[in-house]
């Protein structure tokens, strides 16, 4: 069993942007800028968005939040994204999820220009997505596809088992699989919590992914022996042997899954890195205006 060791992997991208950065500036010319609108206190949306900051500093990148209070109305919210949908200065930008309950997640997302929208949720890169078509690929897909190129992992002609079928992990990255490249030419099968015969399906994996969000939700012998498993799942659980008083845990339960796959991600370490550097190479793209000349 071989770790797929995300954080490493991450900051191999990492360095290679920050080489091209160097590049970008020393001919005379600004680095590419990321920003990223919080809406709320929500305490895992700051550390995600503060690791989103750092690693700007890391790359060379610049980098600005926009800090919202959480009685910010829909009005005000699209107001400001407007604001950054015109400055010229910024060249991609998303606004962190979860989002208060009084505002309405698709309304804020599709008000982002289609080429600042480096987190990919806006309809019009949704279906270039869905087409075939260049455009900007939600952070988590393209960095569990990053990830399966930096270790070589065989796609062609596998059994690709996806559990969970959310708009920004589980239901693109089954279009991403079956795409007729690498990564990629996979047969995928698309599970949910309202799979009667998940076990069935999961054994039938040579890759697995569990999405669902929930702890532990895929035991170890749901893993078939050799499968490449990745885990998108975190959750906090509580373990009175930690100083923090919990623990995290993905979807898939580590020590069953790990005992037989022939590659694995931890949680932390895996997946949630990647989804960082991908968000980098997305702001890149937006900078070089690669799908939106």
């Amino acid at each position: 069993m071989e770790l797929l060791n995300g954080k490493q992997t991450s900051l191999e991208i990492q360095e290679g942007l920050k080489n091209q950065v160097e590049k970008i500036v020393s001919e005379g010319k600004r680095a590419p800028h990321l920003a990223a609108v919080l809406v709320g206190d929500d305490g895992a949306s700051k550390t995600y968005v503060g690791a989103k900051v750092k690693a700007c500093e890391r790359v060379g990148f610049n980098s600005t939040e926009v800090i919202l209070p959480a009685e910010t109305s829909q009005d005000e919210l699209i107001k400001r994204i407007e604001e950054l949908n015109q400055d010229d200065e910024v060249d991609g930008f998303i606004v962190q999820l979860p989002l208060p309950d009084h505002i309405d997640v698709e309304a804020i997302t599709n008000a982002i220009k289609p080429s600042k929208d480096v987190d990919g949720f806006h309809l019009i890169n949704v279906g270039k997505l869905m087409k075939g078509q260049p455009t900007f690929v939600a952070a988590t897909p393209l960095g569990i596809l990053e990830l399966m190129k930096h270790y070589n992992i065989d796609t062609e002609g596998k059994n690709c088992v996806i559990v969970g079928r959310s708009d920004i992990v589980g239901t693109p990255l089954s279009v991403l699989m079956s795409r007729k490249k690498y990564p990629g030419n996979a047969t995928v099968t698309l599970c949910h919590t309202r799979t009667n015969n998940l076990k069935e399906m999961t054994l039938q994996a040579d890759i697995l992914v569990g999405a669902v969000g929930s702890p532990n939700y895929i035991s170890g012998d749901m893993v078939k022996e050799g499968a490449v498993v990745v885990d998108v799942g975190i959750t906090r659980v509580p373990d009175e042997t930690k100083k923090s008083g919990f623990r995290l845990v993905g979807d898939i339960e580590f020590e069953g899954a790990s005992a037989k796959a022939s590659y694995i991600t931890p949680v932390p370490g895996g997946v949630g890195p990647m989804t960082i550097a991908a968000l980098l190479l997305n702001t890149m793209h937006a900078y070089n205006r690669d799908f939106y000349p």
